[in-house]
């Protein structure tokens, strides 16, 4: 679900490098928890928090070449920001796309190929695999979902939701 057009030559750079292992993938998964946990201790701004967790995934998925929040507002609509990478579509309703039908179900989708997924809403022509993470209150209801893009096919894995997931654990206040 994100913007814009292609991503920057140094962009294509980071993504010509051979991906890690899933052992590597989780230490560094692991050092990121670390570090945002740390990042986070005694800070309530949500926005602040969801940016933290975007500087540090931007250095954990070099193969993401959109890395961004949709916040969950009381109409069902999911409004963009804070992001990194292309421009983003601003509102997507709940229910539409990958990221308004995780919101709306309330779980993480993995989408090896945006092309196959019905209703994709194809932000960045570019764009071939999504990643999307919803982020829970305490109570439980999305008040945002993580959108993971990539130019590659097959981008994330299983390992990348699941330690995803635990990252998104960590957002609300």
């Amino acid at each position: 679900m994100t913007g814009g057009s292609a991503g920057t030559g140094s962009h294509k750079e980071r993504n010509s490098v051979p991906r890690p292992s899933a052992d590597e993938r989780r230490a560094q998964y692991r050092e990121c928890r670390r570090q945002l946990e740390a990042l986070l201790e005694g800070e309530s701004d949500l926005i602040a928090r969801m940016s933290s967790a975007l500087a540090l995934l931007r250095e954990t998925l070099p193969q993401a070449s959109f890395l961004g929040f949709y916040r969950a507002l009381p109409d069902r609509w999911l409004v963009a920001g804070p992001y990194q990478g292309p421009v983003a579509c601003l509102r997507i309703r709940f229910g539409q796309g990958v990221c308004g039908t995780a919101a709306m179900e309330n779980r993480a989708l993995l989408v090896p190929d945006v092309h196959a997924f019905p209703g994709h809403i194809a932000c960045d022509s570019q764009a071939r695999s999504e990643l999307v993470v919803p982020v829970r209150a305490a109570a439980g209801e999305v008040i945002a979902v993580l959108d993971l893009d990539s130019h590659e096919p097959a981008a994330f894995d299983a390992c990348d939701e699941e330690e995803c997931e635990r990252l998104m654990a960590l957002i609300a206040p």
